[in-house]
């Protein structure tokens, strides 16, 4: 069996957002399998000097109007959330939390959670309203509120994020095809052209 493709993205990433519907379904017609891996951002933003685009003149104008133009283009759900951007760090120990456990069930847990804040608005920073994602997926309230704020687990997502910036990324979402590295969501055409020619 082929390597999955794995798939870096971060909860607080509109374009992680955007690509989070659509990674899935390259990845299985090449008849692959994807690893989810969620990471902070923010983090990562300290060793490039980089910034929320949204704060970066210009580019931010730019960018809100972009994402309001890929939602519409993709025809999925999209506000511009306030506040924005967020800490994000409960929703991703909770999908490690879950990855662990099974792994289909934290992808749809990160879709939700994802959902929640692009595509209603809400702000997905507070332990508790990660638990009201989750819940209706059949997750237990308490065992996944005492998980993120478990000290392993915020080692876990600190381990995590420090593995993935040693492994160069930078940016969300960002995967990688068999070592071959594609940032952002509009190299997901590139991402499905490189596993349908076996790349370039």
């Amino acid at each position: 069996m082929p390597d999955p493709i794995e798939f870096y993205f971060e909860f607080s990433s509109p374009y992680g957002y955007f690509a989070s519907y659509e990674i899935d379904d390259i990845a299985a017609e090449a008849g692959r399998t994807t690893k989810w891996k969620a990471f902070m951002l923010g983090v990562v933003f300290k060793l490039t000097g980089a910034q929320p685009l949204s704060r970066v003149p210009m580019k931010g104008e730019y960018s809100i109007h972009d994402w309001d133009r890929v939602g519409r283009m993709t025809k999925v759900d999209w506000v511009f959330p306030d506040p924005f951007p967020i800490a994000t760090m409960n929703a991703a120990r909770a999908f490690y939390w879950l990855d662990d456990r099974d792994p289909e069930l934290a992808k749809q847990f990160a879709r939700a959670a994802y959902h929640r804040y692009f595509g209603q608005g809400a702000d997905i920073t507070k332990a508790e309203t990660v638990a009201d994602v989750a819940e209706p997926l059949g997750v237990d309230r308490s065992a996944l509120l005492e998980a993120m704020a478990d000290p392993v687990m915020k080692q876990r997502l600190k381990d995590e994020t420090d593995a993935a910036a040693k492994r160069g990324v930078f940016g969300s979402p960002f995967v990688f095809v068999d070592g071959e590295p594609f940032w952002g969501v509009d190299r997901l055409p590139m991402v499905r052209d490189w596993l349908r020619t076996g790349g370039w």
